[in-house]
């Protein structure tokens, strides 16, 4: 009897044995993470994955990151989920948080609300938001200088115009948006005062059959350039300005794009020959940052309560790197502009009365 309960005391303090020294294994692996690997996904907004502008350009740079550290896409790797609604927000953050990834990114201010519920629910759990301020000591808020990186784009189009006639097109008329707006009117007035920048907005970022209309009217009134800030939206200004150039290869007309650089986005062929539309794009490189955020957290170093924002100094905004439209001299100009923000010289207005302000000083 006695051989009998020693043996079951030995089998507790083996199990038990064990038990402590896979825990121990563990830390010693993850410093006290309690598993071995990392995790990381995110949650698109509703301008989705293939939307060849933002939520495509966050899923690069996660891609990156998973398979420069030995990730696989799906559960304890690297994946994402994306929405169809801003009902999906909420729900998709919950399924992430129960597939255990260890930083979860919400892409684009449209889930500012629900990453702020979810992250106070999930205290425990970190989260990243782009292009928003949420100030909660489990998440980290990526937000950039886009004003800065839309003057520069201004520039182009101010050099670049043939009839003085420029359009925006916005997705949602919010202040992120208007931070593009502003920016881009002050870039296009400082090289050219005599032209002028038709603003619309669209309402959403999802809808390329408005994008399309939009553009279809500003082309029509003898607006030549059109820069958009609308994510999927944008879609359509690309597409009326493809189909008009069909029909017409030797009118002029550009479109400036967003986010990424967009020049695929441009190609048409017509009269036998192969065109690009997209004069240049306003890169935004959120794939920069979502990787840059996810590598400190991996390294322990997660910026909680923190915001972090990427301007020119940073290289977080820009022109594209495909410049075969550009001219020169009009490149020139860009690089000359770029020095004046980055030395503090020139500053940039990010809304509708810092313009007012901005362009009063041009006259």
């Amino acid at each position: 009897m006695k051989k009998k309960r020693f043996g079951v005391a030995l089998s507790i303090m083996l199990a038990a044995g064990a038990l402590l020294g896979g825990c121990g294994q563990k830390d010693e692996n993850n410093a006290g993470g309690g598993k071995d690997t990392f995790s990381v996904a995110m949650v698109t907004d509703v301008g989705g994955i293939d939307d060849k502008s933002f939520n495509q350009s966050a899923w690069e740079g996660l891609q990156k990151f998973g398979e420069e550290n030995g990730l696989k896409k799906g559960k304890g790797g690297y994946d994402y989920l994306q929405s169809q609604s801003d009902a999906d927000y909420a729900t998709n953050l919950n399924k992430l948080v129960r597939s255990d990834f260890d930083l979860i990114y919400g892409i684009g201010f449209l889930m500012t609300d629900a990453i702020t519920k979810i992250a106070e629910q999930k205290p425990d759990n970190k989260f990243a938001i782009v292009d928003s301020v949420v100030e909660k000591p489990n998440v980290a808020s990526i937000t950039f200088k886009e004003h800065e990186g839309s003057f520069l784009v201004g520039v182009v189009a101010g050099l670049t115009t043939k009839t003085n006639k420029i359009g925006f097109v916005g997705g949602m008329e919010i202040p992120l948006i208007e931070k593009f707006e502003s920016g881009f009117r002050a870039g296009v007035k400082a090289v050219n005062p005599k032209a002028t920048v038709e603003v619309q907005y669209a309402g959403a970022f999802d809808q390329a059959d408005k994008g399309k209309a939009i553009a279809s009217s500003m082309y029509a009134s003898g607006i030549d350039v059109i820069y958009h800030a609308a994510g999927a939206t944008g879609n359509g200004v690309f597409s009326e300005a493809k189909d008009l150039k069909t029909k017409d290869p030797n009118r002029e007309l550009w479109v400036i794009g967003v986010d990424k650089d967009q020049a695929p986005e441009g190609v048409v062929k017509a009269g036998g020959k192969e065109y690009n539309v997209t004069l240049t794009s306003m890169v935004k490189r959120v794939d920069v940052a979502v990787y840059d955020v996810a590598k400190k957290t991996k390294e322990g170093q997660f910026p909680g309560g923190k915001v972090i924002e990427y301007g020119l100094p940073e290289n977080g905004v820009g022109i594209a790197p495909t410049q075969d439209n550009i001219k020169p001299d009009v490149l020139k100009a860009v690089d000359e502009w770029k020095e004046k923000i980055v030395k503090g010289e020139v500053k940039v207005p990010k809304t509708r009365d810092e313009y007012k302000a901005f362009e009063a000083t041009l006259k």
